[in-house]
């Protein structure tokens, strides 16, 4: 079965026919927001000026499979999610961030474990976009779990934290209809790439993940994966040797 195949010609636009709106995907929130009850954690105020020139930090941008086994800072963590999902316009109606998506639609949401991070406890967390905040979704050592699921890569147990990326579909189908997944996938490599250059910049490294089993990631994050589904990991730390 070639569903890929099949999935980018029936996605394909021609210029006798005009896609149209799925009309029946319901409308969704903009971001997604967890109850009161869950603990927040204020995160510093990111810099969004200065920093190393871009083309200095694309030249030495490598994907980082070694950790030392020290904590990342949480200025750094802050910075790093600020990079991937960011606001830098609130107009009333979109809230603009540091990453294109079709029609500021942003069906993407971010979740990080962390392991060893500075003031953090050990757990899975939510970015909580308009506020620069983190939500806890649930305390402890998910660590060996998350390496299990991404088919035992070790690079995940010995980083400081994982970012997680998820995908609420509904956000960008009730425009876009099935393209919308086209542009979902986008969305995620766009926020990835900026994640790789911010920690460059932040003397750190990255690696981007895609090779997991999907219900193992959901089911550490609470997702049901099918209104919402892990797509895309990067482990994050400070680079060993």
């Amino acid at each position: 079965m070639r569903i890929g195949d099949e999935f980018q010609n029936q996605t394909k636009y021609f210029r006798d026919s005009s896609p149209a709106m799925a009309a029946n995907e319901k409308v969704m929130p903009p971001y997604k927001e967890y109850p009161a009850d869950h603990p927040r954690i204020t995160l510093p105020e990111p810099m969004r000026e200065g920093g190393k020139p871009l083309f200095t930090l694309c030249s030495k941008r490598r994907s980082v499979r070694r950790y030392q086994q020290e904590e990342v800072t949480l200025a750094s963590l802050g910075q790093i999610l600020w990079a991937a999902q960011g606001v830098t316009l609130n107009t009333g109606r979109h809230l603009f961030r540091t990453v294109p998506s079709a029609g500021a639609l942003y069906p993407l949401e971010t979740y990080v474990l962390a392991n060893k991070v500075d003031g953090l406890a050990k757990g899975i967390y939510h970015y909580e976009v308009p506020g620069h905040r983190l939500t806890e979704v649930t305390s402890g050592d998910f660590g060996p779990a998350l390496t299990h699921a991404a088919l035992g890569q070790k690079m995940v147990q010995q980083a400081s934290c994982t970012l997680i990326w998820s995908m609420i579909a509904a956000r960008a189908k009730r425009k876009y209809s099935q393209r919308a997944y086209r542009y979902i996938y986008m969305d995620a490599g766009h926020s990835a790439q900026n994640v790789a250059l911010a920690a460059v910049s932040l003397g750190l490294g990255s690696c981007q993940i895609a090779a997991f089993f999907d219900q193992e990631v959901n089911d550490l994050l609470g997702l049901d994966g099918q209104d919402e589904t892990a797509i895309y990991l990067t482990a994050v730390g400070i680079p060993a040797g």
